[in-house]
C-alpha cells in the first residue's frame, strides 16, 4: 500500500510537468536541421495535425489550456523561426527581441491582431498570418443570439423561473423589445457585420444603417443598408451592433457621447473587442436609463473580474468571449493558422496574411 501511495504521488507530480511543455520532433530523413517553431497553447487537433505531419518543422508547445506565462514565452522563443500564438499573447518588441533575428513568421489563431505590434514586425521583416473569414458565420450567429437574449430578457426570465419569481400572468411582465419594424445600426460593416445583417433581415427589420470609415457599397447593397455618420446611427437605431476592429481610432469610441445620443429603448451589442467600449460610461448609461440594455461577448479586461459593476446589472448580458466557439470553427481557425505558419517558413504566399 505504501508503494502504491508513492506511485500515485509521483504520477500527480509528473503529469502537470509533462503537460506544461511538449516537444514534437518531425521526421527528418534528409538529415537537415529543421526550423524550430513555438506554439503558445494547446490548440484544436486539426491545426496540430497539419504542423506535426508536415515534416517541415520541429515543434515546441506550451501544452495547456491556460495562457503561457510571460517569462516562459520569453525563454522559449529564443532562436525560433516561427511563432504560433493566440490573442492572449502580447507579441511586442520584448518578445521579438527575445526570439532574435531567426524569427521569420508569426501566425495568430485569431481574426484580430491588435495584440501584435505591426510596427515591430515590419521593422524586422517578419510576416504575420491571421484567420479571418473562417469564423464569420459562427460570430454572426452568436451576435444574433446575444442580441435576442438581451432584448427579450431571456437570462432574466430563466432566473425568474428558477427562483420562484414566475407567478400569475401579467400583461407587461418581462417584456422586452422586438426586431420587427425596427432600425438596426451596425458599427463597422465588414464580413461579420454583413453576415449579422443577413441573419437579422428575416426578422422583419425595417431599416439597416451602418457607420464606417467610408461607404461600403460592396457589402451594403446586398442588404440594403444606408451609410450614415455615427451620430445619426446612434439617434435612429433601436439596436446598435458593434463589429469594428480595435484600432487607435476605435479605442473607446463607444462612450458617453454615443450613449447620450441613443434612444432610451435602444439595445447595445458588442462582439468585436472590449477596448472599443468605455465600460464606465456604459455602466452609467445602463443604470441611469440612457439605454435599455447591453449584451457583451468581449470586455476589457478579459476575464472581467467577478465583482465588476456591469456583472451586477440585470440589463447587461455578458458572455466570456465565445463568439467563434463552435468545434468546426475553432478547428478551421487552428488549421488556417498552421497553414499560414508553414507557408511563411517556406517563403510562400499565406492563405491569409496581414499586409505590413
Amino acid at each position: 500500500m505504501r508503494t502504491l501511495g508513492r506511485l500515485r504521488r509521483l504520477k500527480t507530480t509528473l503529469v502537470p510537468e509533462f503537460h506544461s511543455c511538449c516537444k514534437l520532433q518531425a521526421p527528418n530523413t534528409a538529415g537537415k536541421q529543421l526550423p524550430r517553431i513555438y506554439v503558445t497553447r494547446r490548440i484544436p487537433p486539426d491545426g496540430m495535425k497539419i504542423l506535426s505531419q508536415s515534416g517541415l518543422c520541429n515543434i515546441e508547445q506550451w501544452d495547456s489550456d491556460e495562457p503561457v506565462p510571460r517569462s516562459e514565452l520569453l525563454e522559449k522563443v529564443a532562436g525560433i523561426r516561427g511563432l504560433y500564438c493566440l490573442l492572449t499573447e502580447k507579441i511586442d518588441a520584448e518578445v521579438l527581441d527575445a526570439a532574435g533575428p531567426s524569427l521569420q513568421v508569426v501566425s495568430t489563431m485569431s481574426v484580430g491582431y491588435d495584440h501584435v505590434s505591426l510596427e515591430e514586425l515590419k521593422k524586422r521583416g517578419i510576416r504575420l498570418g491571421y484567420t479571418p473569414d473562417v469564423l464569420t458565420e459562427a460570430v454572426a450567429e452568436l451576435t444574433v443570439a446575444l442580441l435576442l437574449a438581451t432584448s427579450r430578457r431571456l437570462l432574466e426570465a430563466v432566473d425568474e423561473a428558477k427562483n420562484g419569481g414566475w407567478g400569475t400572468w401579467k400583461p407587461l411582465w418581462m417584456c422586452g423589445y422586438g426586431l420587427t419594424d425596427s432600425t438596426v445600426g451596425i458599427l463597422g460593416l465588414g464580413r461579420i457585420g454583413a453576415a449579422v445583417m443577413a441573419r437579422l433581415k428575416p426578422f422583419g427589420v425595417k431599416r439597416f444603417l451602418y457607420a464606417d470609415t467610408g461607404p461600403r457599397p460592396d457589402m451594403a447593397t446586398k442588404i440594403p443598408a444606408e451609410f450614415v455618420p455615427l451620430e445619426e446611427l446612434a439617434r435612429h437605431s433601436d439596436f446598435i451592433v458593434v463589429c469594428c476592429a480595435l484600432t487607435p481610432e476605435t479605442q473607446g469610441i463607444c462612450g458617453n457621447r454615443l450613449f447620450s445620443l441613443m434612444k432610451d429603448t435602444a439595445i447595445f451589442i458588442n462582439t468585436s473587442r472590449g477596448g472599443v467600449v468605455n465600460q464606465e460610461d456604459l455602466y452609467q448609461a445602463l443604470v441611469n436609463g440612457q439605454i435599455a440594455a447591453a449584451g457583451l461577448d468581449v470586455t476589457e479586461p478579459e476575464p472581467l473580474p467577478t465583482d465588476h459593476p456591469l456583472l451586477k446589472l440585470k440589463n447587461c448580458v455578458i458572455l466570456p468571449h465565445i463568439a467563434s466557439a463552435t468545434v468546426a470553427t475553432r478547428n478551421a481557425m487552428a488549421a488556417l493558422a498552421a497553414s499560414n505558419l508553414l507557408a511563411g517558413l517556406q517563403g510562400k504566399a499565406m492563405g491569409k496574411e496581414v499586409p505590413l
